[in-house]
């Protein structure tokens, strides 16, 4: 009981750094510039009319600031906002209470949008075109719709697979925007940044290392910053120079190009177990011992932006940058 106790409320501490580590303002907020020049415009376009700003997507992979953009987007309006996940919304009745709290203008943050329920999806049709709520009283003949007025209110949804939206919900939206990955030199002000907020001392080669190995993720970045700074305040003076960087990404595990033990152990296993591919998904995963869509969605992708795997009609493929990396030089590579 007391580990448990013990383990939770370091995962409380870990989220409520994370917060503070999130920018406050677009002016804070490093890289994605034309949307935030977009999102500029239309906060600026919304306060000035004094309506409630159009509904908005965010869309791409995670840890790159989507929770952050909306927090942001709520401070700028100076409203207040609801967050939810979508997986949460089991029933009508979760959502109907959730959109008849919201004040005039109000944010309503649903993460992981594209996993709502169908029978939640019908309920929020009218609300973001209408701002109504259509309420179905009684079974059988005797049903009867009540309809509630709402006030005008902004949906931000958040997703990493947009392709999973369903095209009513995804056209309601009035603004989609995808974030990319950062480059390495937008990494490394975030992690100075993140620096100054945590109180560390970070050299200026130091932070650049870390952004190289960050996988173009600031959640990742600012992951690694905090291991960092465990090492650095544990076994050295506190002040994180480039040999403490290195010392401390080895003790993680993460190598020169960002890659993880499970990164590395994926290439492995599809060189060593199946002849560097093609291999199927689900063949893959139970070698493995992970989920499928956790290797999909997690995995993968980082590994395919590097070109150390490949997608084919007959499975996954190591490439020879793949095996070159992990030290397999491949005799013939099957790729279809």
């Amino acid at each position: 009981m007391t580990e448990l106790l013990t383990a939770a409320m370091h995962d409380g501490a870990e989220e409520e750094l994370e917060r503070t580590l999130r920018p406050a303002t677009l002016a804070d907020f490093v890289g994605q510039e034309r949307v935030k020049e977009q999102l500029q415009v239309a906060l600026e376009a919304a306060k000035a009319r004094g309506e409630a700003l159009d509904h908005l997507l965010l869309a791409g992979p995670p840890g790159l600031g989507k929770t952050s953009l909306a927090q942001i987007v709520r401070r700028e309006l100076g409203v207040g906002i609801r967050q939810v996940a979508g997986p949460a919304l089991e029933r009508k009745g979760d959502i109907a209470a959730i959109l008849t709290s919201l004040e005039p203008r109000d944010v309503l943050f649903v993460d992981e949008i594209h996993r709502l329920n169908r029978a939640i999806e019908e309920i929020l049709y009218p609300a973001l075109e209408d701002f109504r709520l259509d309420i179905v009283v009684g079974q059988g003949p005797a049903a009867r719709t009540l309809t509630l007025d709402l006030p005008p209110f902004t949906l931000i949804g958040a997703t990493t697979r947009t392709g999973l939206l369903t095209t009513p919900l995804r056209d309601r939206f009035g603004m989609t925007f995808r974030l990319d990955h950062y480059t390495t030199d937008e990494l490394a002000a975030i992690v100075r940044r993140s620096a100054r907020i945590l109180g560390v001392e970070v050299a200026d080669d130091a932070a650049d290392e870390i952004a190289r190995r960050a996988r173009g993720t600031p959640r990742i970045a600012n992951r690694i910053l905090r291991r960092v700074r465990d090492v650095a305040e544990v076994r050295h003076a506190g002040v994180v120079t480039s040999e403490i960087a290195d010392e401390a990404l080895e003790l993680l595990e993460v190598d020169e190009a960002g890659l993880e033990r499970f990164d590395r152990e994926l290439l492995r296993a599809i060189v060593e177990k199946f002849g560097g591919g093609p291999v199927g998904l689900s063949t893959l995963a139970i070698a493995l011992g992970e989920e499928a869509d956790t290797i999909e969605d997690v995995y993968e992708p980082f590994l395919l932006q590097l070109g150390f795997l490949q997608r084919t009609p007959r499975g996954r493929v190591v490439t020879e940058l793949g095996r070159g990396h992990v030290g397999v030089m491949a005799e013939t590579t099957r790729l279809f």
